[in-house]
């Protein structure tokens, strides 16, 4: 099974890509976690309280749990699980202990997509993305056709060679 972490903002327009990666990795069931990236604070009382943080759970909209929710039932037997979380970090060692946690296979990178920064701490998953050595696939958020999903596909195709 596959698990594909998907940098997102929360916003609906990152979900569109979603029937297409599951549809390139059929028959195969993927996990996707959707994460939004935020370094670290230097502020000591937002550190004490890290372990307890839930105010970021703030930005995600019940139209966006909905959508996800939808998205489960619709490909129930494409994917395994829909999880939302946040990383915290800004270090490439750090953000690959978390991947390595979460049993990341790829990374799937949005094109054509302006990630919103939800407060000061946002980051872009970019840089971090580019420098951790997984996978990283590309697609096109604004559509969602199995053709978008190239860097998936060209391995497919290199296996079954």
């Amino acid at each position: 099974m596959k698990t594909l972490l998907i940098p997102t903002d929360f916003n609906l327009t990152s979900l569109n890509c979603i029937p297409g990666l599951v549809q390139g990795y059929a028959p195969e069931k993927v996990n996707i976690i959707l994460v939004h990236m935020m370094k670290v604070t230097d502020n000591i009382s937002e550190l004490l309280m890290l372990s307890r943080r839930s105010s970021e759970y703030r930005h995600i909209s019940e139209d966006f749990y909905k959508a996800c929710s939808k998205l489960k039932q619709q490909y129930a037997g494409s994917i395994n699980n829909i999880r939302l979380e946040f990383f915290y970090g800004s270090t490439v060692a750090v953000f690959k202990n978390f991947l390595e946690a979460n049993e990341v296979t790829a990374i799937v990178m949005l094109e054509n997509y302006h990630y919103r920064m939800l407060n000061n701490n946002s980051t872009d998953p970019t840089l971090l993305a580019n420098r951790s050595g997984y996978e990283l696939i590309y697609t096109d958020c604004n559509e969602f056709t199995p053709a978008n999903v190239t860097a998936h596909q060209e391995n497919r195709l290199e296996e079954l060679a």
